[in-house]
């Protein structure tokens, strides 16, 4: 690969967004031009893609590559607590001729809900769970930005106690990281992104490998003073010093292991989960709640063996179809086939939208979720087209998106919806 190549390239990661677009613009006419090879798309889609505005290797210009490259045929960012990197998401699929979704995720509080006190799929707090708003409309990004500044303040309140909390363990072995220093310039905090607990413990394993270096010094380091439990595969990374996914794989441990010694509940900055939902139908979104399952082998590497939503599947199906979420959001890859066909069935009982995506926010991870392949997922191909469509129809008019009253009254049965605004996605983007 040539040296401008590369540089455009590597320039999709420029601070400034106009650079960002322009390198993804270049890069384009190159492939254009046959300079660089044109990538078969296939059928793959992934609606769940975090960038730099929340916490991921590639700005919204370099997922848009990434996914271009990658083969899908369309793809979705989703961002926590932030939907800033949305416009330039929607630039850069356009510019690279992929068809594009936005959405933002949050942790929301179900307290209130008979769900109060479960493990419900947030690793560190019960009664906290992970929910996404899919097919944002165009219109409405300020008032979801808007929506989410005074929570992503709470949570930098949180954030510095925490880190704070970090410090205390690893000051005495002479490591420490600055919050403003060290956390914020590796974020676009800035411009409206947040800061999450990745953030902080990528500085940390920055620091400790500015430290130890990679390999066994670092390894040893992390046993004995530290008292992490290191499975062999994230060993077998770790001994590589020439591993290109290192930083993410020791942040991936970190996560797994450390949490529990510096997590602080998370509690003003957490919106009540009723309050999420009338967002969403404020703004003709659609609001999906995000099935993670009980955790066997992480797939991330972040994850330890953990139960979850799978005890009590049938009471969560109740109370979120009484909140009125619109859809279930679930990765056929992190769980398996029985889990599943149990979450999809519960899907058709309680007529929820049913929406897919591969978590990505490390480098080692596809973009290309080889499980959803399987023509069993079918229906997720199709509902990615009509969140396009939906996401199309809403942007012109909020009265035209697939879950208006509007709509839902024209075309009361969801197939029939899901038929209608895929025609429309592909018709536009296909």
């Amino acid at each position: 690969m040539s040296n401008s190549i590369s540089l455009l390239i590597d320039n999709l990661n420029h601070s400034e967004m106009s650079k960002r677009l322009e390198s993804l613009k270049l890069l384009m006419e190159k492939i254009n031009l046959g300079e660089l090879p044109k990538p078969v798309t296939g059928n793959d889609v992934n609606n769940h893609i975090h960038t730099t505005y929340s916490f991921s290797p590639y700005s919204p210009s370099k997922a848009v590559w990434m996914a271009y490259n990658s083969g899908l045929a369309t793809a979705g960012i989703m961002d926590h607590d932030s939907i800033s990197g949305a416009r330039e998401f929607i630039l850069a699929g356009k510019i690279a001729g992929i068809a594009t979704t936005i959405g933002v995720e949050c942790r929301a509080d179900f307290s209130g809900t008979p769900l109060n006190g479960k493990r419900i799929n947030n690793p560190d707090q019960d009664s906290i769970a992970y929910i996404a708003i899919h097919g944002i409309p165009h219109t409405q990004i300020d008032r979801v930005k808007s929506f989410f500044a005074p929570y992503t303040k709470q949570r930098n309140i949180r954030n510095r106690k925490m880190l704070n909390k970090i410090n205390e363990i690893t000051a005495p072995l002479e490591i420490s990281v600055d919050f403003d220093k060290d956390v914020v310039p590796l974020s676009k905090s800035l411009e409206g992104g947040s800061i999450t607990e990745r953030h902080i413990l990528y500085a940390l394993s920055l620091k400790l490998i500015c430290a130890f270096g990679k390999g066994d010094k670092l390894i040893d380091f992390l046993k004995s003073k530290l008292q992490l439990n290191i499975s062999r595969k994230i060993e077998g990374f770790l001994s590589d010093v020439e591993n290109p996914h290192y930083e993410y794989d020791l942040l991936g441990l970190l996560k797994s292991e450390m949490v529990s010694s510096f997590y602080i509940k998370a509690s003003s900055e957490c919106p009540d989960v009723k309050e999420v939902i009338e967002l969403s139908n404020s703004i003709g979104a659609i609001s999906a709640y995000a099935y993670l399952g009980d955790v066997g082998d992480s797939v991330t590497g972040d994850k330890k063996t953990q139960k979850f939503e799978d005890d009590y599947l049938d009471l969560l199906f109740e109370v979120i179809k009484v909140l009125g979420f619109n859809a279930v959001t679930y990765m056929p890859s992190r769980n398996t086939l029985a889990q599943l066909a149990r979450v999809r069935e519960l899907c058709d009982r309680y007529g929820f939208f049913q929406i897919s995506g591969e978590d990505i926010n490390s480098s080692r991870q596809s973009f290309v979720c080889e499980a959803q392949r399987n023509e069993l997922f079918n229906n997720l191909l199709d509902s990615t087209w009509a969140l396009i469509g939906h996401e199309l129809e809403a942007t012109e008019d909020l009265s035209r998106g697939m879950f208006s009253k509007e709509t839902s009254l024209k075309y009361p049965d969801l197939n029939d919806r899901i038929r209608i605004y895929k025609e429309i996605g592909l018709k536009v983007c296909g």
